[in-house]
């Protein structure tokens, strides 16, 4: 998830109404909100996608006899989307953005 997502989220979330914040956090209610994009990728799109993002031409190769971590890494974003917000940077567009700012700062 892109940084500027995750502040707008947290912006968002701290400019509710009183009353809805206060549902989202009483004591019968778990007191929890997801922020993400409530999109699961699989390591081999992550790669596609920072493969594309730094134009890298090689060959990305995966040992498929081997787990990749946990099954799902996806949140749910379900209380957050049901209040209006969602992410508007889309993880290939955030790779991208973030690829590009490295060059700008660290060009030798």
């Amino acid at each position: 998830m892109y940084s500027s997502d995750v502040g707008d989220a947290i912006a968002f979330l701290l400019g509710l109404p009183d009353s809805d914040f206060d549902a989202l956090t009483a004591p019968d209610t778990a007191p929890l909100i997801n922020v993400g994009v409530g999109e699961d990728v699989t390591i081999r799109e992550v790669a596609e996608l920072v493969k594309a993002a730094v134009g890298w031409e090689g060959n990305l190769v995966f040992d498929t006899t081997k787990p990749d971590g946990t099954p799902r890494k996806l949140l749910d974003v379900t209380r957050l989307r049901n209040l209006g917000w969602k992410a508007k940077t889309s993880l290939g567009a955030g790779l991208q953005a973030t690829y590009e700012d490295f060059l700008r700062l660290h060009a030798a």
